[in-house]
Order: structure tokens, then sequence, then C-alpha cells
């Protein structure tokens, strides 16, 4: 009984902690849109509202798992993240921030591919793509089936892949921007990254808006190249027409 209300107690802190990340990252962004874009959610009110309470849901799914990974974690050392830094080589910290980054990627390409199947759009995807456009308050607006897809992926790779925490935190703190970032409306990245050698490998909102605009192709989150790989890369997108009309079928 004391275990499980420990995993309840940690379950519930979890959610609290990324239910208020995406209200501050999610309102953030939103703020600076106000200021650099103003206007460009305009009647977009109603959206933003069930947007909210689809990624607050969202939040309680994400934080179960991770909530028994932090208890498994913190009583047991179930998992392979560390804290003294010394355990592993230095060279080791960006490896597995990129090895994070890659896999969570490649999950993220399948499951949401797979999404847009026209059965498993109906069912669940169509949720997220009821934002139209998308606004800094969608990244998680998920039906709860692909909540579930998105909340099981880095907890799982705690327990095979070993990582620092601190490096940790910064694979979190990269999947929140890049998750928000890419939502929003407009591009938070100078034009030169973005139309330049890097922004032929890295995922950004114009790349993104892209895919909110065809349903099909550019299925990637962080990286372009399950996407050229595939040839589901359709190019980068345009900002200046904002889509509000029905959905092109999945």
């Amino acid at each position: 009984m004391d275990a499980a209300l420990a995993i309840l107690l940690s379950a519930l802190a979890m959610t609290a902690i990324v239910g208020v990340r995406y209200l501050i990252s999610s309102g953030g962004f939103a703020l600076a849109t106000r200021i650099k874009h103003p206007g460009l959610y305009r009647g977009l009110e109603r959206q933003m509202k069930r947007e909210l309470g689809w990624s607050l849901a969202s939040a309680a799914i994400y934080g179960v798992p991770a909530g028994i990974v932090a208890w498994g974690w913190q009583q047991h050392g179930w998992t392979r993240i560390y804290t003294d830094i010394g355990d592993y080589p230095l060279w080791y910290l960006p490896v597995s921030l990129f090895a994070y980054l890659l896999i969570h990627d490649t999950w993220f390409y399948w499951t949401h591919r797979w999404m847009h199947r026209p059965r498993w759009f109906r069912i669940a995807h169509a949720v997220h793509h009821d934002s139209r456009p998308p606004t800094a308050w969608a990244a998680m607006s998920f039906h709860p089936v692909e909540a579930i897809t998105g909340a099981v992926v880095i907890p799982a790779l705690v327990f095979l892949v070993p990582i620092h925490v601190a490096v940790l935190g910064l694979v979190l703190t990269i999947m929140t921007v890049m998750g928000v970032g890419n939502h929003m409306g407009w591009e938070m990245f100078p034009r030169a990254l973005v139309h330049g050698p890097a922004g032929r490998w890295l995922i950004t909102a114009t790349h993104h808006q892209q895919h909110h605009a065809a349903y099909r192709g550019n299925y990637g989150l962080y990286f372009r190249f399950w996407d050229k790989a595939c040839g589901t890369d359709l190019g980068l997108g345009r900002f200046d027409v904002a889509d509000r009309g029905e959905r092109p079928a999945p």
C-alpha cells in the first residue's frame, strides 16, 4: 500500500510538472506571438480553449509513466539515469543527447505516419489537425490514444540507454521548445538557418507548417532524415496564408 501511494503521488507530481511546463512554454510562445505578430491568433479563441483542454489531458497521460519511472529511479535505481558526471566519459554526454533525439525522432516519424492512416486519423489524430491553423497552444493537443504513443518513448529509453540527469533535462527541454515552436504559426529561427545547409536536415516551424497544410508528408519531429529517406519530405511551407478551411483527406 505504501508503494502504491508513493507511485500515485509521483505520478500526480509529474503530471503537475508536465502541465505547468506546457502552460509556461506555450504561454510564453503565445505571448511572443502577440508581441511579434499581433492579431495572428485573432478569431481562434475557441480553438485555443480546445487545444488547452486536450493538452492538459495529455499532460496527465504523460505524467503517469514519467511518475512511475521517477519513483523506480529514486527508490530502486531501476533506470540507467546517472547523476555522477564521472560515470561515463565526457564525450558520451553529447552522444547520449543525439542518441535520444534520433531514437525519439524515429519513433515519432513512424507513429505519426501511422496516425495518418485513414482509420487511425479518424480515431485519434484528427484531434490534433482540428487546429487550423495550429497555435502555440496546440503542441500537446492530442487524443488520448495519440498521447499514449508519445508518453512512453522517453520513459522506455531511460531503461535502455544511459543518460546523465542534466542531459535528460536538456532532451525534455528541446522536445518542449521544438514541439511548441513548430506549431505557433511563424518561424523563430533565422532565415539563414532555415534555408541554409542546417535547415535541409532540421525541422523547424516552416517545415512543419507544410505538414499541417498538406497533411501528407513532413512527419518528423527534429530531423528530416526519415522524410527524405522515405520520400515524404514536402519541403518548406508558407505562413502567408492561414489554413482555416476544411481538412484535406488524410
